[in-house]
């Protein structure tokens, strides 16, 4: 039977002719299918799948190649589409579990970050006007002590008595949440 009598058959409905079609290409395509996706099982379903919608679509059949180039090319866009497929979803996995780890630790870190800093906010409510202006302008804008000296008038060895005194007043105020803020900077340290 000639390839044009063998879709014309197929086409027909003659089940003999797709039998023949069946047993002439699944090992084939079967192995070829294999060397794409490397599961033995997923290419023989491949394959199976594509023998399945040429019979449903017979009568529609129109191959402009051979027919084994038809069927090969087929399989070829079927691995092709699968692997694209598995691609995208382990992505799509990847993200997820990324983005679920990464969310975890963030949150917990923005936790203990907003903790610790309204204690310290608080902590600094009981230093002395001037104490604290002095602290800030030292740890928050980062100012060298002959700079705070030299902008607030006073001398050097000024700003480092009222640095220190800023120092001892929160450590015994932030005692308490020593834990806190060791979990914190231990968090922070290990990220």
């Amino acid at each position: 039977m000639t390839e044009k009598q063998l879709i014309d058959n197929i086409k027909s409905g003659r089940e003999e002719a797709f039998k023949q079609l069946f047993d002439t290409y699944y090992l084939q395509l079967t192995i070829y299918a294999n060397k794409y996706v490397s599961d033995l099982d997923q290419s023989r379903e491949l394959v199976q799948d594509l023998f399945v919608r040429l019979y449903e679509k017979r009568n529609k059949l129109d191959i402009h190649t051979s027919l084994k180039a038809h069927l090969y090319q087929s399989v070829r866009n079927s691995c092709i589409n699968l692997i694209k497929q598995k691609q995208m979803q382990s992505g799509h996995h990847d993200n997820i579990k990324y983005l679920n780890s990464g969310n975890d630790m963030d949150t917990t870190d923005k936790v203990l970050e907003s903790e610790l800093e309204h204690h310290i906010f608080q902590a600094l409510d009981f230093l002395p006007e001037q104490c604290r202006k002095i602290f800030e302008m030292n740890r928050f804008s980062g100012l060298k002590n002959q700079e705070i000296a030299d902008k607030l008038d006073i001398s050097k060895r000024t700003v480092e008595t009222q640095i220190s005194k800023a120092l001892k007043i929160l450590r015994s105020k932030l005692s308490n949440y020593l834990n806190v803020i060791l979990l914190f900077l231990f968090t922070f340290f290990n990220n």
